[in-house]
């Protein structure tokens, strides 16, 4: 069976709830496959608070909710399921979903954003899931340890960032580093061992995220040189070792940077290296990843996309 659209949205959240609810107010009709977590990274996050609009804030699940209610509300069709391949080499773009659905799209805008990467710690999953203590973004989530003391894994460039950030906020910060030497940047390796609150523990590993089944109380931590264990008091627990973005079936077709990020053909713009295909969200955005900018390249997305019907006519 084949279906034709004039534009397909691949994957949900901001970028893709965005780009649906400009898309069907310029009457393009656009067909919306939310993707293997329908809502995005932002279903895994508690509480929103930095979104303009929502002065009491919200969470994460319950904005995404409104999000898709409005996009339903302008006629998107939201259709539960992921594609599985796709098809860019002529002027028609072809997309299979899992459901063995065959799409014919004029435009088609990529919003399968980009997941983070966790330690696979089956205490850290209970708490990620809970919401209470683990997060994978310390300025989404930093606010609510203010005067309390924090705990990151990571040792490149984002780790220290997030480290810094949080030492303005959280009376200590200890920072886990698996080797003997940071993989940051020097002058940002230097930031944080110039932080007085940061605490820096080379050549460790996290053993277990501690607990009382609802809250993260420490965490308990492993010398990889002399194999002691010790635990830290943290009520929050933040992982920085990066993150993968969702674009693996775009690979042979789209523009890729070296850690798979989809290259803007155009800075200033949504647009891929394929004629009507553009890109939103954290799928191409490794240096902002925030609900409101990937918000903002949705609707580029969707007024790209509009703009490059209109110019086929």
């Amino acid at each position: 069976m084949i279906q034709e659209t004039q534009c397909l949205i691949i994957g949900s959240g901001p970028a893709g709830y965005t780009a649906a609810i400009y898309a069907a107010r310029a009457d393009m009709k656009p067909l919306m496959y939310e993707g293997l977590q329908p809502g995005g990274q932002l279903t895994t996050t508690n509480e929103v608070e930095n979104f303009p609009g929502y002065p009491q804030g919200i969470s994460g699940p319950e904005m995404m909710v409104q999000l898709r209610d409005q996009a339903l509300r302008f006629e998107t069709e939201v259709r539960s399921g992921f594609i599985t391949k796709v098809d860019f080499s002529g002027g028609i773009h072809k997309c299979w979903a899992d459901d063995g659905t065959e799409i014919h799209a004029k435009t088609v805008i990529i919003a399968t954003g980009a997941s983070a990467k966790y330690l696979g710690l089956e205490s850290e999953q209970k708490y990620l899931q809970t919401g209470g203590g683990v997060s994978a973004c310390a300025v989404c989530d930093g606010f609510f340890y203010r005067g309390q003391e924090t705990v990151i894994v990571g040792a490149g460039d984002s780790a220290c960032e997030e480290a810094h950030y949080l030492s303005k906020l959280c009376t200590k910060v200890t920072m886990l580093v698996r080797k003997d030497e940071f993989r940051a940047s020097k002058i940002m390796a230097e930031r944080v061992k110039n932080t007085p609150n940061i605490e820096i523990l080379f050549n460790t590993e996290t053993d277990e995220v501690l607990g009382d089944g609802q809250l993260v109380t420490g965490v308990r931590v492993k010398n990889a040189l002399t194999g002691e264990l010790k635990e830290i008091p943290c009520t929050g627990f933040f992982v920085a070792i990066g993150h993968k973005p969702n674009t693996d079936i775009f690979k042979d077709f789209i523009h890729l940077d070296e850690t798979g990020y989809i290259k803007y053909e155009q800075l200033g713009t949504s647009k891929t290296n394929v004629s009507g295909v553009f890109v939103a969200g954290d799928a191409a955005d490794k240096t902002y990843r925030q609900a409101i900018t990937a918000a903002g390249t949705g609707c580029m997305a969707a007024l790209d996309a509009e703009r490059y019907l209109a110019s086929q006519h």
